[in-house]
């Protein structure tokens, strides 16, 4: 069985959001609100718009075995990942974190990349609805802020930048942190897929719109170093980028999942230490 990525509605009643590329208005927002959304005079309304086209083109597409279920936190948790996107995507950042996909529980729950609650809702008080895609397995329900599981990976790297930091600006006036890929891909038996074990066909159809719109974020953004939390993602954003010719410096960290057994014996400290090397660390402690 294939799980088709054309979501329409959302199990809660509310109609997904559509992009303005498919005619319909992605927001649900006041007239006034959404053109401002779309008129690119920020830096935030030209990253969410990026998003949005982006949307559009993985609506086209769809995932055969062993995907089944497909969730795109960027449609049912539109509303706060909107928040922290326009609280947080500012002019003058030079340094972007770049994630693979959504864990099932941060992103996927928040709609905030490594969005483990207790950081979303405490350190970035981000706030707003979250709802549901049309089709959930039984087991990776998705509860938005009320989600009582904790995301690992998530809690260790905001819990990192909130000790190395103290407060949110003095991290978020330097960087922002993006994942490459909005989908979250489960098995039958609700194990989580990521992009590199779809069959071959869908994995390079679904990246090369990642691609894409990487190049359209960096270029928005205007950040000057991409660093890729975890071997993916630093080797995709490598590829994609010096293919479209945009300059910019790439750069990769460890991951912090905890199926990383290097992670678990100290990912802060070996964290930090790269970071430091890059230059980081002094950027956001100065």
């Amino acid at each position: 069985m294939q799980s088709h990525h054309n979501v329409q509605r959302l199990e809660n009643g509310a109609v997904s959001q559509r992009d303005p590329l498919l005619g319909e208005d992605p927001t649900g927002l006041p007239d006034l609100a959404a053109d401002q959304l779309f008129n690119g005079s920020t830096v935030a309304s030209r990253f969410l718009r990026a998003e949005l086209e982006l949307n559009a083109r993985l609506r086209t597409l769809s995932f055969g075995k062993p995907v089944r279920y497909t969730y795109n936190p960027l449609e049912y948790a539109w509303d706060t990942h909107r928040c922290y996107v326009e609280k947080y995507c500012q002019e003058g950042q030079s340094v972007l974190f770049l994630g693979m996909n959504p864990g099932p529980f941060g992103m996927a729950q928040t709609g905030v990349p490594f969005g483990e609650v207790k950081a979303v809702r405490g350190w970035l008080e981000i706030t707003g609805t979250v709802g549901r895609p049309a089709e959930e397995h039984p087991k990776r329900r998705i509860v938005g802020l009320d989600c009582t599981q904790s995301e690992v990976s998530g809690a260790r790297f905001w819990g990192f930048f909130q000790e190395l930091c103290g407060e949110t600006h003095n991290f978020f006036r330097h960087c922002f942190v993006h994942n490459l890929c909005p989908l979250i891909f489960m098995s039958e038996s609700g194990k989580n897929l990521t992009p590199p074990e779809l069959p071959a066909a869908e994995r390079d159809a679904l990246l090369s719109c990642c691609d894409s719109a990487l190049c359209q974020v960096v270029t928005a953004l205007g950040v000057s170093m991409v660093i890729g939390v975890g071997k993916l993602a630093e080797q995709r954003a490598r590829r994609a980028l010096a293919e479209a010719g945009i300059t910019v410096r790439v750069e990769g960290i460890m991951h912090p999942s905890p199926r990383n057994p290097l992670a678990n014996k100290g990912w802060a400290n070996i964290v930090r230490d790269k970071l430091d090397n890059l230059g980081v660390v002094s950027l956001l402690t100065s």
